[in-house]
């Protein structure tokens, strides 16, 4: 004869619904959640209401209704996270800014080294709202985000960013939220969603760069760092990117029947780029040491890039160039210079290395306004004549 045990096993549920009494008569939901030994609470933000009528009746039946849903999908979530499955629901409560910091730690992690405006992004997402979550993050969060950063947000000079710097701000993290979709924590990237009106439109570039005469005055001007000097008459020669001159070692720089040129991976894109390299441009290359092997970086004596770009500024200044200069303006000084002497389009977009011809287009026109600008001079000198 079996025997049966009198005591039933009751299995415990890990959430269970609780309520917690109000001052003003009402209960307010939480779920008491218990897994691995750890107790924690959800608050719901629901509330049972004092029944009055039949309308407050129905009312509190919904909600209730409403919670034991919620404790349904908690459970379910548990379930799955003990048997190591994802849970469709989990992405929803992953904070935004927890998001971004993981995606910088593995961009970082991958040597990218443009994300520096990623930085800046989680910085201002904690400031516009650091609760967001990834379950918040739909079309009207982007639209508010967008509008936020255009008209209320201040940069560190306490000034309304630049058209330029928001469409920065936004393709960063419309990346880091395009990565999130494939990592299956977000549904959607709601900036995709938008249309051409609501999108921030990027402002028309207004490239600096310098005019063949004043390349001639930064020769003849001394500089007080001689590397800093080499490295940017050198990219005015080729349009090197400052990424692509740091990382530039001597076996990327070949010569066969005394005609040099370089043979590299863009830093930026990735992509192999084979430039020819004019008399030029090999002359304010430094010159190499005996124990410098193929590996050693051809400008290792360049400062860091802060103070790259302040001794530059100081050089231009004392050359009397008044423009505002960067260490980039050299790549926008070798497109325009290639465009003026009367290479054509493609052949200016192969040697600046760019994947689409449209972006090489830019430094066609700056020529065709400069070509206007020189027309219109003639015209007021004969103008000034005849009024003589």
């Amino acid at each position: 004869m079996a025997v049966t045990n009198k005591k039933s096993s009751k299995l415990k549920e890990p959430v269970r619904v609780r309520t917690k009494k109000l001052a003003d008569g009402s209960e307010s939901y939480y779920l008491d959640i218990y897994v691995n030994g750890k107790r924690s609470y959800e608050f719901l933000k629901m509330y049972h209401l004092p029944e009055v009528n039949a309308r407050v009746r129905e009312q509190n039946r919904a909600t209730r209704e409403a919670v034991e849903t919620i404790k349904s999908q908690r459970i379910i979530e548990i379930t799955n996270s003990r048997a190591g499955i994802r849970n469709k629901f989990a992405w929803q409560k992953l904070m935004l800014a927890d998001w971004l910091e993981k995606f910088y730690s593995n961009q970082e992690r991958k040597g990218i080294k443009r994300i520096d405006k990623l930085r800046s992004i989680i910085k201002v997402i904690n400031q516009y709202g650091k609760s967001t979550r990834m379950g918040d993050i739909d079309k009207k969060w982007a639209l508010g985000f967008i509008d936020w950063l255009q008209h209320t947000y201040k940069g560190r000079q306490e000034k309304l960013l630049e058209q330029g710097t928001v469409v920065a701000y936004i393709s960063q993290l419309s990346i880091a939220l395009n990565a999130a979709v494939r990592a299956e924590w977000l549904g959607e990237n709601p900036f995709m969603l938008l249309s051409a009106s609501e999108r921030v439109k990027k402002p028309e570039s207004k490239r600096q760069f310098l005019a063949i005469e004043e390349v001639k005055l930064l020769i003849a001007t001394e500089c007080r760092n001689r590397t800093v000097k080499q490295a940017y008459l050198f990219s005015c020669y080729c349009g090197l990117r400052l990424s692509d001159m740091e990382t530039l070692c001597w076996k990327d720089i070949i010569c066969n029947d005394g005609r040099y040129m370089i043979a590299t991976v863009q830093q930026k894109t990735s992509t192999p780029i084979y430039t020819p390299l004019s008399q030029n441009a090999v002359k304010w290359l430094p010159e190499r040491k005996a124990d410098d092997s193929d590996e050693t970086f051809v400008f290792a004596e360049l400062p860091s890039r802060p103070t790259t770009n302040k001794i530059l500024k100081q050089w231009v200044e004392k050359a009397g160039i008044d423009k505002k200069i960067t260490y980039h303006t050299s790549r926008h000084t070798f497109g325009t210079m290639m465009m003026t002497v009367g290479a054509d389009l493609y052949t200016t977009c192969k040697l600046m290395g760019h994947a689409d011809v449209r972006t090489t287009q830019i430094y066609a026109k700056i020529v065709d306004s400069k070509k206007i600008e020189a027309v219109n001079m003639v015209d007021k000198m004969f103008e000034q004549m005849e009024s003589d």
